[in-house]
């Protein structure tokens, strides 16, 4: 005899669902082919290494369907050898923004310090150690650096793409031709030719994305090539199980010794409960002649040379410059993969190929538009955030979500910027890399030494180009995007100019702070509120006067309720921060639109970090500021200056209608 009746409504089987990303709201016509025997997309993604697949992730977490995207690889699996392996602070806080960085935080060998040796003046020592830094300087979510193989990171995005995507990626496809053919079909102007297995068949597309490495068919078939110049220096890079003396084999190290350099990067655990490592080591006497080739095809002679490289040969200069400690293979089979390379630092002058119109319809990512040496820990992670840069700016206009893609055949300012704010930080990452790559092919802090560094200023260099490497210190020039007619204003708002530290500035990231919420006393990282959903966030810095029902704060709090209605349901979502207050907080001293609109993103900015002195606010002004979808900073008002915002967003997205 049942002892009570139970009833529950049937949304809530929702409860033992996993959750997932919402999609972005779509004001323009849901992509429907037409069904004339022609194979049709909005976005064709060529190639599935970590590129392609944040690429593939990100527009499918956004709301395009598999009818809408196509991914296409020649690989018939993830990677599972070799390439990358470093994971920077910025990375890892996006990949935690996507509920993605478990694996790698718990996995992960996490690299914090950085040692370096040089040449001992001791005849008995041969090397010393000269110092230990830490490996990340600036302030970040994640203080280290995460070395796991880059096959792990893709098979962790692929995973989390299929609950988005039904079919995935499609393998075993390569693209053999792509033109732009607008008179052939004005809408879906990109014709490629791709062949499935040895079956070739065309497919049209409003845009397609070469994700497709250094020697991209995408970026040929469009003429465009890479530009930069290769260094006189081939370098070998093993990774093994090792069995040294060395004393800092499971730190990030430097080393310059009469016999060579060599870097040497810790590496994960594995199933067999050993830990890799991989050694880059210089090998000596081969090297090729500077070039400028046009292209990322360096010379037949050059590959001639790196063919000459072997693993034993390999293994002995590592030994020999490592001496007088031993370094040796662990065993049989414990060398996982190895490969020699010729450092070349090279990037494409346009990362966008547009119509007759102006419209951008092809573009490229990652190693198809920058190669690099990997020694500065860049490649894989900069080809992600590239992506990630893009990604969120062409689901907006093909959502129709920006003013200007109500007409989706004009131009975008939108869609722009993703050349002028990637491919200037390319631009940068090759001129640092091409320093901080001499620096370790030369024998620095000797006589022999090309470029005349010491040891110290080597040190130096790596301490000062750390904003940079750990992602933490991007920031992108005035746009659209990218309001810097807010700094004369803001400079009577923000004290400080600490930026690496976290004081606000437009075209940097939000650095990451502890708070404590309201509702439930939860403690919070405010980058968990910037999930990397596409949608936009106001960071309402509130002043103290927040108790005043006739304050600054409360008529903010209030006028920017209203206008989050002005623009597509949920696309604009806020953060509202109080500092300390005289009186209590109650849900009913406050304005009524904090609990309807933010309940769960109301937060105490003291009691935890004090978010105002790391963010250079005064308590007693606030401050009013936009946040992009990609957690870089818009623009920075004063707290009452809600027009200036208004109009902010108002260049970026469509109004609601």
């Amino acid at each position: 005899m049942p002892l009570f009746t139970e009833k529950a409504s049937s949304w809530r089987d929702l409860r033992v669902l996993p959750s997932f990303a919402p999609a972005l709201p779509r004001l323009s016509q849901e992509f429907a082919p037409p069904k004339d025997g022609i194979e049709r997309y909005e976005v064709v993604i060529v190639g599935a290494g970590p590129a392609g697949l944040m690429l593939h992730l990100l527009l499918s977490r956004y709301g395009l369907s598999d009818q809408s995207l196509l991914c296409i690889d020649s690989k018939s699996a993830t990677l599972k050898s070799g390439q990358a392996d470093g994971v920077q602070p910025r990375t890892l806080e996006v990949f935690k923004t996507l509920g993605i960085s478990n694996e790698i935080e718990s996995e992960a060998c996490q690299m914090w310090e950085f040692a370096f040796w040089n040449a001992s003046d001791d005849p008995a020592k041969v090397i010393e150690r000269r110092s230990i830094v830490p490996e990340v300087i600036p302030p970040a979510r994640f203080p280290y650096e995460a070395t796991i193989h880059q096959g792990r990171i893709e098979r962790i995005m692929e995973t989390d793409l299929l609950r988005y995507s039904q079919r995935g990626v499609q393998r075993n496809t390569t693209l053999v031709s792509l033109q732009i053919d607008e008179q052939g079909d004005p809408e879906f102007p990109v014709l490629a030719e791709i062949e499935v297995e040895g079956v070739r068949r065309a497919v049209r597309t409003k845009h397609l994305v070469g994700a497709d490495g250094a020697h991209s068919v995408v970026r040929k078939s469009v003429g465009l090539s890479l530009e930069g110049q290769s260094l006189d220096h081939i370098w070998g890079v093993v990774d093994l199980v090792v069995d040294t003396n060395f004393p800092d084999i499971r730190r990030r190290c430097a080393l310059h010794s009469s016999a060579g350099s060599a870097m040497v990067i810790p590496r994960e655990r594995i199933n067999t409960g050993e830990y890799l490592t991989r050694i880059y080591i210089q090998i000596p006497g081969l090297v090729e002649p500077g070039s400028a080739d046009s292209d990322a095809d360096l010379k037949k002679d050059a590959k001639g040379k790196r063919s000459e490289v072997t693993l034993a040969g390999i293994l002995k200069q590592v030994q020999d410059v490592f001496a007088p400690y031993y370094i040796r293979p662990r065993g049989e089979d414990v060398i996982d993969w190895w490969a020699a390379y010729q450092i070349g630092q090279r990037v494409c002058p346009e990362f966008i190929v547009r119509d007759s119109a102006g419209l951008g319809r092809v573009f490229i990512v990652g190693d198809a538009c920058h190669t690099h040496s990997p020694k500065a820990g860049q490649g894989m992670n900069v080809s992600m955030m590239d992506s990630y840069n893009l990604a969120w700016k062409l689901a907006y206009h093909l959502h129709g979500l920006t003013p200007s893609s109500s007409n989706q055949g004009r131009p975008s300012p939108l869609l722009e910027t993703y050349h002028t704010e990637r491919h200037s930080n390319a631009v940068k990452l090759i001129d640092y890399d091409r320093k901080f790559s001499g620096g370790f092919s030369d024998k620095v802090g000797t006589a022999e030494s090309k470029s005349g560094l010491s040891h110290a200023e080597f040190v130096d260099l790596f301490n000062s180009g750390c904003g940079f490497t750990s992602g933490a210190g991007v920031e992108y020039d005035e746009s659209v995007l990218v309001d810097r007619s807010s700094v004369v204003a803001s400079s009577s708002i923000i004290t400080g100019d600490d930026f690496l530290s976290g004081i606000l500035r437009t075209g940097r990231r939000l650095l990451n702070v502890k708070l404590k919420r309201f509702a439930d006393g939860w403690h919070r990282d405010i980058q968990d509120d910037l999930a990397s959903t596409g949608r936009s966030r106001l960071v309402l810095l509130l002043s103290d006067d927040l108790l005043n029902p006739d304050g600054i704060s409360a008529n903010v709090i209030n006028a920017v309720a209203t206008l989050i209605e002005q623009y597509p349901a949920s696309l604009v979502e806020q953060i509202i921060i109080h500092p300390r207050l005289s009186g209590e907080i109650t849900w009913d001293n406050i304005p009524a639109s904090v609990k309807q609109q933010a309940e769960m993103s109301f937060y105490s900015g003291y009691d935890l970090d004090d978010a105002y002195r790391i963010y250079g606010v005064d308590p007693s002004r606030g401050a009013l500021l936009a946040v992009r979808p990609d957690g870089y900073v818009g623009i920075i008002a004063e707290l009452s200056d809600v027009a200036r915002v208004d109009a902010y967003l108002s260049r970026i997205i469509a109004r609601a209608t």
